[in-house]
Order: C-alpha cells, then sequence, then structure tokens
C-alpha cells in the first residue's frame, strides 16, 4: 500500500471511495496512506499535498537523509507558499537555491548542508544541536559545507542561532543524549575535548567513551538500559574495569536517574584530580 492522491486514485480507477474509507488513513486534505505510516511515507503525502512542489526540509529532510532518532509523528516541514498548511505540517516560505535540493526516491528534499542550516535557525539551542549531530555523525556532510550557505543568506532570520549551534555541534554523538550530555558539561565550563576515545589493549579495541579528555584521561559514558539488562554486557564492563584504571583512566559513568548536578559534581571531581581548575 502505497502513498497517493484520493482524488487521482479514483479518478484512475485504481481505488473506490470504500477503499479509501476502509484500507487507508487520510494522511492530509486529499492524500491517503497505510493505517501506520512511515516518517518516509508522511514525508511523500506532504509533497504530494503540496502539489508535487514542495521541498522537505529540517528535521523530516534529516530523516530521510537517515539520521536516527527521529519519530515517525514529527511535523513534516515544507518549503513553500501556503498559510494555512492542515495538521501535522509546517510549511516555510523561504528562499532556497538550486544546488540546495536534492531526491529521495523522486521526492526533493533539502541537501543535509542545507538541512543543517535550517535546523539551526528553526530549533531551540538543544535540539539543533542534537539533530545536526545526527546528521554529522553520518559523515557526508560537516560544518564547513553549511557556511557558504549561511554566508548566502546572511539576513536569514535565526542565522545568529545557527551559528552558536554550529560551535556545539560534533560529530562524534551517537545519540541525542550524548549530545545533551555534552551540552551539560559545556554550559558548566567543563566541554570535553574528545568524543567517541577508543582505548586499546594491544591492538583490540576494549572499549569506547562517548566523551572527556584524552589528554588527561578522562573518559564519559552514557549507559543506556542494555547495560543493566544485557547480562554479557554487564560482566565485559566488570572485567573491562580494571584494565581502564591500570591504564590510568578515570571513568566517570552516567546513567539516565543521574541528576545534573550528579553529573557534574562527578565529572569536576575527576577533572579537579588531574589538576584542572576551572576558568
Amino acid at each position: 500500500m502505497g502513498v497517493i492522491i484520493g482524488s487521482e486514485a479514483l479518478a484512475a480507477g485504481m481505488v473506490t471511495r470504500n477503499d479509501l474509507r476502509r484500507r487507508y488513513t487520510r494522511m492530509f486534505p486529499d492524500v491517503y496512506g497505510p493505517p501506520e505510516p512511515t516518517i518516509r511515507e508522511r514525508a511523500r503525502g506532504a509533497w504530494l499535498w503540496s502539489g508535487r512542489r514542495g521541498v522537505i526540509a529540517g528535521v523530516a529532510a534529516s530523516a530521510l537523509h537517515w539520521a536516527k532518532y527521529v519519530d515517525d509523528d514529527v511535523p513534516i516541514e515544507l518549503l513553500w507558499q501556503n498559510g494555512r498548511p492542515p495538521s501535522g505540517l509546517i510549511v516555510r516560505n523561504e528562499i532556497y537555491a538550486a544546488d540546495e535540493v536534492t531526491t529521495y526516491d523522486g521526492i526533493p528534499l533539502t541537501t543535509p548542508a542545507r538541512t543543517i542550516f535550517d535546523l539551526g535557525r528553526h530549533l531551540n539551542r538543544d535540539a539543533a544541536v542534537a539533530r545536526i549531530d545526527a546528521l554529522l555523525w553520518l559523515g557526508r556532510v560537516g560544518v564547513p559545507d553549511v557556511e557558504p550557505i549561511a554566508a548566502r543568506y546572511p539576513w536569514a532570520r535565526g542565522v545568529e542561532k545557527l551559528r552558536v549551534a554550529l560551535e556545539l555541534a560534533d560529530d562524534g554523538a551517537e545519540s541525542p543524549r550524548e549530545s545533551r550530555l555534552r551540552l551539560l558539561l559545556t554550559d558548566a565550563g567543563m566541554r570535553p575535548t574528545d568524543t567517541q576515545i577508543p582505548v586499546y589493549e594491544g591492538n583490540r579495541l576494549i572499549t569506547k567513551f562517548d566523551l572527556g579528555w584524552k589528554q588527561l584521561r578522562i573518559g564519559v559514558q552514557y549507559e543506556g538500559k542494555h547495560h543493566q539488562t544485557d547480562r554479557g554486557q554487564y560482566v565485559y564492563d566488570l572485567q573491562v574495569l580494571p584494565k581502564l584504571e591500570a591504564r590510568n583512566w578515570i571513568v566517570v559513568k552516567v546513567i539516565k536517574e543521574d541528576t545534573d548536578n550528579d553529573i557534574l559534581a562527578r565529572v569536576a571531581a575527576a577533572l579537579y584530580r588531574r589538576g584542572w581548575r576551572a576558568a
């Protein structure tokens, strides 16, 4: 079952009105799709609703570029001209150049660089950084790729917000929680110098810290639920800790239940042990 324009499908004899009522879900006016559409199906629906003239942008565009951690029900952003979009759509009447648009499965969408340009301007700082991190993580776009677009539109709304987000972004955040953790430490004056820090035993990788200070041998690790529920992972974590300590690493583990103050206190204590002092 694909995404269709209802009136077109009826005229072509592809479906009946009964089919539309019983087999399809009305996604947008005159646009129908499966009962539980994915983000990609919703993006196609939004494009069809625009008369095949809009360009998918923002968070939805990042998902089409395969950035992770995008829910299927996020609002779909379109670069197009329409003052009254239906629920579930955000329409932005903004200028874009031909080299800022690409396609995914026939759907026009903003390039990764233009997507970052839009995310940094329209989202709040923390959300923007997390979304930008997710695109940078893919390795197909970098902060320098965004700078020519920002220079092209110096008068665009939110450009200063974008510059702040770009300065804080990092291509080494594997998840939004890691992005948030890095921002928490940065705001407290303890910006990590490194992300995805590997530690080896000979030629064998024994762990990789999410972030930290490689030169100071301080590693910060966000431990998701699998570190407690996966017996193999739990045992491995216990076995590798003495090896890290033998290599003079200070390990700071962070879990979901930690408060911000708890995290900051433990990281600050580790830094002070290494002779660090707040500026």
